[in-house]
């Protein structure tokens, strides 16, 4: 369904959808809280890509409650999901431990050697839950293993078998479109369905048995080895009485289905069956789903034999990371919330999702870039702050800022991130240096504590120390350069001793800033005030020239962190001695 922007106050994408999702809630149920939705599955590592399928649904049930509306964000966690394969890449986890549950639910399968929780799903929901605590993502969490082993899905999943047939006919549209070969999923959540798709030894997950004894919507985990691997051989409506053979260890058995819990709906008639259980209002679908045969398509059809509508909401795109492959759940080594929130705050990674509509794909940075995405944070806190900032991007930044509930915490003194990440990466650990350097930055307002740059400097060393190959870390040199010293000519030494010269008066971030920028210039014979449109081109052929001498004789590189910080960090004392004073 199309959403048409009802607001006139705001432009941003938030209020279109919160806009529309409130009419929508109006004409479905009426004085009822809004209900928007998520679904995750911790078959592995919930990564970044996941996590847009939280966050959208979160700012949209955010901006319904700042208008006063109460509203409710579920999150079904889909641990009742087989699990389907060992992800490669994951501590504690190998073919030999985990291989032998293939097929058992999620929350049956032991947690990875070492963990403190008590099975697979618990395990990688733990620190998806802890990530969105610290991003201020306020949810009700429901268990899918709780609600279908409680009976909760019972008379859903009785009415479910009684229209089989209707469900079949829905399905029986697309299974004929499917047999030139199934295309892989692509969508960073729906593992069921990737299950389909990629094929497996039993009746499909996604669309349930289809066999001699007809259609059956319904898959019982085997009673002996807890295996999704069975095939329903058997159903009375009458009496409920279903049979069941298990394809991988031969058990059968028939039970009653008005009293049986160790089952589920497959997965394109659970998802809809759900949004007519749970009255949901909105639920966004990854880019997969606009493909015909896809759960979404599919379940928009089958959510009325539940008596229900289908969720409006986007399709979303994907989210990549600079530097690495498109991400999959299933798969160790792709980078998670938590990842993020280790080298960045929470602001910064909740600006990320809320700035770009969800049809829009964009990259989380975890290499160099990171330092660009800060200063693009800064530049726009400040305009917010002095009301240059345009309507959406306050928008934007009001969202990352804060929820309905309050402010996040946020750091006292904002020190530009790849300041904080030089210090971090000079220092090695060592706090009273990187306070001593710190303080330095601001002569007139120095920083007295550490706990003022925090937890900004925390998340700039961790990205220091995780993220930054060993190859490009910082090291001074302990002693000065003599050979390099003694083959300068005439022009190198001057430079350098216009630097020393200067070094005491310019001594902190934006004096040494001007001082190691004014230095070519005052050689060419120019002020140092001067400005690129007053200077010649080869002035910054002799900055770079200069600031690679620099570089070789403090640290042994072409290249480093930025010069002001590194002098600031070096010291003047030792600066001194390796320039060869």
């Amino acid at each position: 369904m199309p959403i048409v922007a009802q607001s006139t106050e705001t432009t941003d994408w938030v209020s279109r959808f919160a806009d529309e999702v409130i009419e929508e809630s109006e004409r479905r149920a009426p004085g009822k809280p809004v209900v928007v939705a998520s679904g995750l599955s911790p078959s592995g590592p919930i990564h970044l890509g996941n996590l847009r399928e939280v966050m959208t649904p979160h700012l949209v049930a955010d901006e319904i409650r700042r208008r006063g509306r109460e509203v409710r964000h579920l999150i079904s966690w889909d641990d009742y999901d087989r699990y389907r394969k060992v992800p490669k890449g994951i501590a504690g986890v190998s073919d030999e431990t985990h291989l032998q549950h293939i097929g058992k639910p999620l929350t049956s399968v032991p947690a990875p050697e070492g963990s403190a929780y008590p099975n697979w799903a618990e395990h990688f929901k733990a620190a998806m839950v802890e990530a969105l605590a610290e991003l201020g993502v306020e949810f009700d969490g429901i268990s899918q293993t709780a609600q279908y082993t409680s009976g909760v899905y019972r008379e859903q999943i009785l009415h479910a078998m009684k229209h089989r047939g209707d469900i079949d006919a829905v399905l029986a549209q697309y299974r004929t479109k499917a047999k030139g070969g199934a295309k892989k999923s692509q969508k960073p959540l729906d593992e069921a369905e990737l299950e389909a798709a990629e094929g497996s030894g039993a009746a499909s997950e996604d669309d349930g048995s289809l066999g001699s004894a007809g259609y059956f919507p319904y898959k019982p985990y085997c009673g002996n080895c807890e295996k999704d691997l069975t095939t329903v051989t058997a159903y009375v409506d009458d009496t409920t009485e279903l049979t069941y053979t298990c394809n991988e260890c031969g058990f059968s058995e028939t039970v009653r289905l008005n009293e049986f819990n160790r089952g589920k709906l497959v997965w394109k008639v659970d998802w809809p069956m759900r949004w007519a259980y749970e009255g949901v209002i909105f639920e966004p679908s990854g880019v997969d789903h606009s493909s015909p045969g896809s759960s979404f398509q599919v379940g928009g059809q089958i959510v009325g034999i539940f008596g229900g509508k289908q969720p409006i909401g986007p399709m979303y795109a994907f989210v990549g990371i600079s530097g690495m492959a498109k991400m999959s759940s299933s798969r160790g080594g792709v980078p998670t919330p938590a990842d993020a929130l280790k080298i960045m705050e929470p602001q910064l990674l909740r600006w990320l999702y809320a700035r770009r509509r969800p049809n829009q794909s964009f990259k989380i940075a975890f290499d160099q870039e990171i330092q660009r995405l800060y200063d693009e944070w800064d530049k726009l806190d400040a305009k917010v702050e002095d009301g240059s900032a345009l309507p959406a991007d306050i928008a934007a930044h009001s969202r990352a800022v804060r929820t309905a509930a309050g402010e996040l915490p946020r750091t006292v003194r904002p020190l530009p991130y790849r300041t904080l990440a030089s210090v971090a990466d000079i220092t090695a650990g060592h706090a009273d240096q990187a306070l001593r350097i710190l303080s330095e930055l601001d002569p007139h307002n120095p920083l007295v504590s550490l706990d003022e740059a925090r937890p900004r400097y925390d998340k700039a060393e961790a990205w220091i120390n995780t993220q930054v190959p060993a190859d490009q870390r910082t090291i001074v040199r302990e002693e000065p350069d003599g050979e390099l010293l003694k083959s300068l000519d005439e022009a190198s030494q001057q430079s350098l001793r216009l630097l020393l010269d200067g070094l005491a008066e310019h001594w902190s971030l934006d004096g040494l800033t001007h001082l190691v920028y004014g230095v070519p210039k005052v050689q060419a014979g120019f002020s140092a005030d001067a400005t690129p449109k007053e200077l010649p081109a080869e002035i910054k052929t002799a900055q770079r020239t200069f600031f690679a001498l620099l570089y070789h004789l403090l640290v042994g590189r072409d290249t480093g962190p930025r010069l002001p910080t590194l002098l600031l960090a070096v010291g003047q004392e030792r600066v001194r001695r390796l320039l060869g004073e």
